[in-house]
């Protein structure tokens, strides 16, 4: 069941209230359901606000922690429904799309027009943020996903002298880092963060092309191939170089682990950056980071963006405009990206500015565009709605639960339920 079926019932509920204003000083508020709630994240949202507000303009904050955003969409969708919709939500993907066909989100045309966003973005930021060929969100940044996080001074511990490329040479680091005590592979065990491991997994396996059979196309013979039983012998296997005590942790401790020493790697979006950054650790020195093994060349963004929502009030509709305008400029652009961890969206940027891992993964960004390797992330609300991807998060999630699960039985699982949530 997708958004559009869940908010059919929402749309004729709303129209019996109307978009009521939210209380606004003279030059109008902006409220933004959130959830960049992490430490890293909370600094740098803190910078939106600081220079929306200095504008004059009044920000509420609408942070909803926890769940990848599945918990900030659920009180999202309850705002709809009764009426009252926040002016702005983080919202992004495919969902962008659909709550577009709902006829709920404010075109951001005259702004978008204004400042230039065609020449700035690329296109395939461009094709993300646009319904019906109109804006409807800002995008803030693009995230890399499939990076592998590590801890140098552990692995120099454990006897190991360079970061792994394929998977093979990751499950040396692992036997390697066991062997000397550390938990070898943090992790979070949340559905959201076994999909991350999951989809690095396919695009290491299967490459580009196979990825996006599986996560796009949702191709039946691709999800249900020998290459897919791979793809879930290697979780199996990686699942070993976990703790057992990881059920419910939240991604940014699993962090902290590496950080800490605890733990020698993390495989998770460039998020995690933002802890590092945070405890004062420099990239190049303090850790290290490297596409996913065996994924190098390829590319699986998330692209966090701003929706707007439509409101009656001229004053809180120029807080909308203002928001989408500031998120867009160089000074939030430049800071708030070297606190969150992730690229500017713009492309004309000077990345000096920014540490090793971003210029590398600007760099990266720039290649797999030009060469057809650039890939949606399934995990992270980008290559799919979140109905498919909550059906894709239960079998992997209870596969890695299942102590006796079946690789060569998984893949049919996960088209199964594709085909039971479409």
């Amino acid at each position: 069941m997708n958004v559009m079926t869940r908010l059919a019932t929402a749309v004729s509920l709303a129209s019996l209230f109307p978009f009521a204003a939210l209380a606004a000083d003279a030059k109008g508020t902006v409220e933004v359901v959130h959830w960049w709630t992490s430490g890293g994240e909370a600094a740098a949202v803190k910078v939106l606000r600081e220079l929306v507000e200095k504008e004059g303009f009044t920000w509420k904050d609408g942070a909803v922690a926890g769940g990848a955003g599945s918990a900030a969409m659920t009180v999202l969708k309850t705002r709809v429904v009764s009426g009252n919709p926040p002016g702005a939500a983080q919202i992004k993907g495919p969902d962008l799309q659909e709550w577009g066909a709902l006829d709920l989100l404010a075109p951001l045309d005259e702004v978008a027009q204004a400042n230039g966003w065609d020449g700035l973005l690329s296109k395939t930021v461009v094709r993300t943020m646009q319904y019906d060929g109109q804006y409807v969100a800002v995008p803030v940044n693009i995230h890399r996903v499939n990076w592998l996080w590590i801890n140098p001074q552990v692995f120099e511990k454990a006897g190991i002298d360079q970061a792994p490329t394929t998977l093979e040479e990751l499950y040396a680091a692992g036997d390697k880092l066991k062997a000397a005590g550390f938990i070898p592979l943090a992790h979070g065990g949340q559905p959201w963060q076994d999909g991350t491991l999951f989809e690095g997994l396919v695009l290491s396996v299967m490459g580009a092309e196979g990825y996006h059979k599986a996560f796009v196309e949702i191709d039946e013979a691709t999800l249900v191939s020998p290459q897919m039983t791979e793809v879930f012998t290697a979780l199996k296997k990686l699942s070993t170089y976990m703790d057992d005590n990881r059920a419910g942790r939240d991604w940014n401790l699993a962090t902290a682990q590496v950080i800490d020493g605890k733990a020698g790697m993390q495989i998770m979006g460039d998020w995690a950056k933002s802890e590092w950054t945070a405890a004062g650790k420099v990239a190049g020195k303090d850790y290290q980071c490297v596409p996913m093994p065996g994924t190098a060349g390829s590319y699986t963004y998330n692209i966090d963006s701003v929706a707007m929502f439509k409101l009656n009030s001229p004053d809180d509709i120029a807080a909308q405009h203002a928001l989408a305008r500031i998120a867009l400029e160089p000074e939030f652009q430049y800071v708030f990206n070297q606190n969150k961890g992730s690229i500017p969206v713009r492309s004309d940027l000077d990345m000096s500015q920014f540490d090793s891992c971003a210029q590398a993964s600007m760099r990266d960004f720039q290649e797999a565009d030009k060469n057809g390797k650039l890939e949606p992330s399934m995990a992270h609300s980008m290559a799919t709605n979140l109905a498919v991807q909550g059906a894709i998060f239960d079998v992997v999630t209870n596969f890695m639960s299942e102590k006796n699960a079946d690789p060569s039985k998984a893949g049919a699982q996960i088209y199964a339920a594709i085909k039971a949530a479409q």
